[in-house]
């Protein structure tokens, strides 16, 4: 595989044998060559549990601190109150029906969907296609909610979901490259402190086996897993 000439440069800066403190890694990060887009940065979480068994699923939900460096537009399915109460949280889209016929339709121009509970016998059937993409509303991330003013607030100020995939990996953004070093480690810890809540109760064994810090266009940084008990709140 071809690499370029900055990646290379960057990899060089990394020592592959070392178990980088938080603060280390996000220092070694912010002097890496920048990109010439403001680059994401996030954790990269291998979990020691089985993917394969419905209670060891583990998802969640973060407030990043700091937000996340990306202005989210946040589409909401409700009608009457719930319809004005988003409008007025500054929801970029607020329908019911127009809007499930129009998603259905291939149009996806959004980041996140946040539902009245009553709409979701309709929203429903477009699980198949949502679903994959990480855009289905759910309870349990709190996207799928009574109070839908309150969940467009909190998304708009930088809470974010969470799911572990296939493989038992989470990869969870913490702000973008431009970020200050104070910013990334807020939201960092944020971020450790809600993946460790988020352990199932039936997990045994190690719950995360490896942990590392990257950006859109660096190698890894592997972080220190002593470390992580003591960065949470």
């Amino acid at each position: 595989m071809h690499r370029s000439r900055r990646y290379n440069e960057t990899i060089k800066m990394v020592d592959r044998n070392r178990r980088y403190s938080l603060n280390e890694a996000l220092d070694l990060l912010l002097k890496m060559p920048k990109a010439r887009f403001d680059e994401t940065v996030e954790f990269a979480f291998t979990l020691g549990i089985d993917p394969k068994k419905s209670d060891q699923m583990v998802r969640g939900t973060v407030v990043l601190p700091n937000g996340t460096g990306k202005k989210v537009k946040v589409l909401v399915i409700a009608q009457g109150d719930d319809a004005k109460a988003a409008q007025e949280a500054g929801a970029d889209y607020v329908g019911y029906k127009e809007l499930i016929d129009k998603i259905a339709g291939g149009w996806i121009d959004f980041d996140v969907i946040i539902a009245a509970p009553e709409t979701m016998r309709d929203l429903g059937r477009l699980g198949k296609m949502l679903g994959p993409k990480g855009l289905m509303p759910s309870p349990k991330t709190g996207t799928v909610t009574k109070n839908v003013g309150q969940a467009v607030k909190e998304v708009k100020a930088g809470k974010i979901g969470f799911k572990m995939d296939k493989n038992a990996n989470l990869h969870i953004p913490i702000g973008k490259a431009s970020f200050s070093m104070e910013a990334l480690m807020g939201n960092g810890v944020a971020v450790i402190d809600s993946v460790l809540k988020a352990k199932p109760i039936s997990a045994k064994g190690q719950y995360i086996k490896s942990f590392a810090l990257t950006s859109t266009m660096c190698p890894g940084i592997k972080l220190d897993l002593k470390e992580i008990a003591s960065l949470a709140r």
